[in-house]
């Protein structure tokens, strides 16, 4: 599936993984969560275990710039900054943090149990899958590793067989950094996937479709296993009459085609008030054309953009744009592509007739269909007439307008005046609502998404402010309870 390259990466198919060895690896992998549950945790060896992952990352920074670059074409400070960056940024932000995320949490005591004393302990889940998306195949394999290790679990990846030459390198990174009793990976298609789901796992952390992200849940149903959902939908992006428009344009162009879009946090369309619909087109074409065209010899001769990852996902794309075509929309910027090289250029859609697939399906390539709005309750009444988006992002220069929408849109996430950066920050936690996602990821949140916290109270021995209330139930029983739910 790759595209022709001047880089040296090769990849052989993955061999078929057998059912057996996948459940003799998970019963090694239970085994040893058994062991590391009957001693106390060592947090030293978990900060080893994400230390020695950093060092593998720096190490090998080149051949996971050609791994992503052989897949799907994707520019080296791309792979650098939403690959490698982001994953070293979580490593160091756990790092920083894990003592203090591991420690017992006291909790205050109420008068009705005066003599005791409560504290939230967390412990490790047990044996935790992964299963990795395509689009930013090595950061969202590990960035979850990373928050199941500094937990205290062991975990088997599953990664994407639609980028095999990243799926490869993260099976070689694991082989050099883990034994298999703490990480292994399993490679292969859906089927694998579906033996995979078949084990009483104790967590599973899934990225990708909403669609799929179903069949993990009723997968994951049978054996009452917890899940984190990191699914997607359709992110706005709302710019009323008081934005920067410049701003905005970068930001969203920005945004939009990392990644040729293929992000789940891409601004998936773009709500604009009626009155600045035209200037914000021209600058985001101005934008394109700076960012991508600088040469004047056209964007698709850019090495700044990434391409489609497959062939089945170039049709879905170019699906998309010519069933808005064929349905009236006006193609106000880009339009072109290329099938060898899998390559759809940055387009801007306008007047899209309600109902066209684009605006009803994510469109996870580098389409932006453009809608306007006359006021701000339409536009939130726009946003709602969909499931929850994974994100929400707000161009305005007026607070008030700001504050409207963040209140009348929910959301996983948000920026103001911004696309994508919430992802990055490691103190927020991330995750979707309702047919965007279960759950949270990053720094304390990933880490409590991989723990159990386990509540404990310790009494003191002999008589305990309680035990006026035992039975048998006298009469001054009766009035101790009948204090006790006037005062307390």
């Amino acid at each position: 599936m790759s595209t022709a390259t001047t880089l040296p990466t090769q990849v052989e198919a993955a061999a078929p993984i057998q059912a057996p060895s996948v459940r003799a690896l998970f019963a090694r992998q239970q085994a040893r969560a058994a062991e590391l549950r009957r001693q106390p945790p060592d947090l030293d060896a978990r900060a080893e275990q994400l230390r020695r992952l950093s060092r593998w990352i720096a190490d090998n920074r080149t051949a996971i710039q050609e791994a992503l670059y052989a897949d799907f074409r994707k520019p080296a400070p791309e792979t650098d900054v939403t690959e490698i960056w982001s994953t070293q940024t979580e490593i160091r932000h756990t790092l920083r943090h894990l003592k203090r995320w591991a420690r017992p949490r006291r909790v205050g005591t109420p008068l009705p149990l005066v003599g005791t004393r409560s504290w939230v302990q967390p412990e490790a889940k047990g044996v935790c899958l992964i299963i990795s998306p395509w689009n930013y195949p090595f950061y969202l394999a590990l960035d979850p590793l990373v928050s199941a290790l500094a937990a205290g679990n062991c975990c088997i990846i599953k990664p994407s067989e639609m980028t095999p030459s990243v799926a490869a390198l993260i099976s070689r990174l694991v082989r050099e950094v883990f034994s298999p009793e703490e990480v292994a990976v399993v490679e292969g298609d859906k089927d694998v996937a579906t033996e995979l789901l078949q084990l009483p796992f104790d967590h599973i952390f899934f990225t990708g479709s909403p669609q799929v992200g179903k069949v993990v849940m009723r997968a994951a149903a049978e054996h009452l296993t917890s899940v984190t959902l990191e699914l997607g939908g359709k992110s706005p992006a709302v710019v009323d009459s008081t934005a920067d428009l410049r701003d905005a344009a970068e930001k969203i162009v920005w945004g939009k085609s990392i990644n040729a879009g293929q992000t789940c946090v891409a601004p998936d369309y773009v709500l604009v008030h009626e009155t600045v619909r035209d200037e914000l087109v021209e600058e985001i074409g101005a934008v394109v054309r700076r960012f991508y065209n600088a040469s004047g010899q056209g964007v698709a001769a850019s090495d700044s953009l990434a391409r489609i990852v497959n062939d089945h996902h170039f049709r879905r794309v170019l699906g998309l744009l010519d069933d808005a075509r064929q349905r009236g929309a006006t193609v106000a910027l880009g339009g072109t592509a290329e099938a060898s090289q899998r390559f759809v250029e940055p387009t801007v859609l306008l007047d899209v007739p309600a109902g066209s697939r684009v605006l009803e399906e994510e469109i996870f390539g580098p389409l932006l269909p453009v809608l306007t709005f006359r006021n701000l309750p339409e536009a939130a009444a726009e946003v709602n007439t969909r499931p929850h988006p994974l994100a929400l992002y707000i161009f305005s220069q007026n607070a008030d307008n700001q504050q409207f929408l963040l209140r009348n849109i929910p959301a996983g996430g948000a920026c103001l005046n911004e696309t994508i950066l919430h992802l990055g920050h490691p103190d927020l936690p991330f995750g979707g609502f309702g047919h965007s996602g279960i759950g949270r990821a990053h720094g304390h949140a990933g880490f409590l998404a991989f723990s159990n916290e386990k509540a404990v109270l310790q009494q003191r021995v002999g008589f305990t402010g309680l035990k006026p209330i035992y039975p048998p139930y006298t009469d001054k029983v009766k009035q101790v309870v009948g204090w006790l739910l006037r005062w307390l």
